[in-house]
């Protein structure tokens, strides 16, 4: 057999690196100096999945259950899988003197979820520039928080962990229950909350903010994203503080207005896959559960942290319903129309995501005796890398452990990924007439 005339696709290629970066993982957290006490190896390897696709839901408690070690392996699982590990590789083969291939920069496309080659080599230095200086800067903040409560070396150490889990949208935490001793704590819940905002806005919008410094000059993405995540944020908000105000498990348990302010809002931009919470998720009611749902399915926005279908995948369709609806040929927003094949593409990534959740739902309400609110919420809370829980992780049976790990495998890559590392592209030779076809 010749195993050089084996070639992968970028598409391949990031599948595999990923799987590569869990199994070592996974290794690393079985050894006995990375846990308190023994962990077996579904344990260790749905740890190390949750840790490498940014998501955060846990089987064993992060903090007490793994060393100083296997926390550190976590927190390198998650900086790794956040920023890309493409992007490392194209950082240390500069590092080496080497020269960037087109096959490199392709995977680097794929993995950064860019449409064009050009500028992916500068984009990749912007994303590492922007990411330690935003995760030190909100360390520091951090640490005038928790230095006081815990000391300087628990500290420091709590802030540079959660630092790191919130900017990559990981929502990993020291604590069993999570940041809910925090609820109205001003610097946690603005820190925190920035952290994986700016993490989930993307890292083309971050560049583009900093080249055009002025709004009306952005590109439409930018746009998008910017005012996407200011109004569903801001809706979010506004309807959970309605429905949990006086909810006595939740918001109703709070003594002050500004405590529930600050919870509702916490509580209305972390599905956006970011999987912190300062509120117990079981007791929110299923009004409130229903809209995080929605905020977890759609996600944060393209060359993120984050995970989902994207906030800019949603708008396309969004106006695509509103242009048909309409009866006008073009897609147009801000003086720009929307190319057919984005909107293809938004239909295809829709499609497969919600298929692929509903054999994940399916799948698991034959193999797991809970209740199927529950089980909804564990599958897209995976596929949206978000890390929110009803409780019911740990209950899983192996099988169901394996389905919840590989929705997070497929929520990182994201569905084009994984559909096209297994697909082969087809050219067009033949064009055939076109009729039409009765819908609705």
């Amino acid at each position: 057999m010749k195993y050089k005339n084996i070639h992968f696709n970028p598409s391949q290629l990031l599948v595999l690196v990923f799987l590569f970066f869990i199994i070592i993982g996974t290794a690393l957290l079985k050894l006995p100096f990375a846990t308190t006490e023994s962990i077996n190896l579904i344990d260790a390897l749905f740890t190390a999945t949750s840790a490498m696709t940014v998501t955060g839901l846990a089987v064993v408690d992060t903090g007490s259950m793994y060393t100083i070690f296997g926390q550190l392996v976590i927190l390198a699982l998650i900086q790794v899988g956040g920023l890309g590990i493409m992007s490392f590789a194209v950082l240390i083969y500069m590092a080496l003197g080497k020269k960037i291939g087109f096959k490199q920069r392709m995977v680097v496309q794929q993995a950064l979820n860019q449409t064009t080659l050009g500028g992916i080599i500068k984009l990749v230095k912007r994303l590492f520039i922007y990411s330690i200086t935003i995760e030190i800067i909100a360390m520091l903040f951090l640490a005038i928080r928790w230095v006081p409560e815990f000391g300087w070396k628990h500290g420091l150490y709590y802030s540079f962990f959660h630092s790191i889990s919130a900017f990559n949208n990981a929502g990993f935490s020291i604590w069993t229950d999570s940041l809910t001793g925090y609820v109205g704590d001003p610097i946690v819940n603005l820190v925190i909350t920035f952290l994986f905002i700016i993490g989930g806005i993307g890292f083309t919008v971050l560049a583009d903010i900093w080249d055009k410094r002025r709004f009306k000059n952005l590109h439409l993405h930018s746009k998008l994203m910017i005012i996407g995540t200011l109004v569903v944020n801001l809706i979010a908000m506004m309807i959970i503080f309605s429905l949990e105000y006086n909810n006595p498990s939740t918001l109703g348990a709070l003594s002050s207005l500004g405590d529930k302010i600050w919870a509702a809002y916490f509580q209305a931009v972390t599905p956006r896959t970011a999987g912190f919470n300062s509120l117990d998720i079981g007791s929110l009611h299923e009004g409130t559960i229903t809209l995080m749902l929605l905020l977890m399915f759609i996600g944060a926005g393209s060359a993120s942290t984050g995970g989902g279908i994207k906030l800019t995948t949603f708008l396309v369709i969004v106006f695509s319903v509103i242009t048909f609806l309409r009866e006008k040929q073009r897609i147009t927003v801000g003086r720009r129309s929307i190319k057919e094949k984005v909107v293809f593409r938004s239909l295809a990534i829709l499609t497969i995501s919600a298929s692929f959740i509903f054999l994940a739902i399916f799948t698991l309400n034959i193999t797991e005796p809970l209740p199927f609110l529950k089980l909804l919420f564990e599958v897209i809370s995976a596929f949206g890398t978000v890390g929110l829980s009803m409780g019911i992780t740990a209950e899983l049976s192996t099988i169901g452990k394996l389905i919840i790990i590989f929705v997070m495998f497929f929520g990182k890559l994201g569905p084009l990924t994984l559909a096209f590392s297994l697909a082969r592209p087809e050219i067009e030779k033949i064009k055939y007439p076109s009729e039409d076809v009765l819908t609705g």
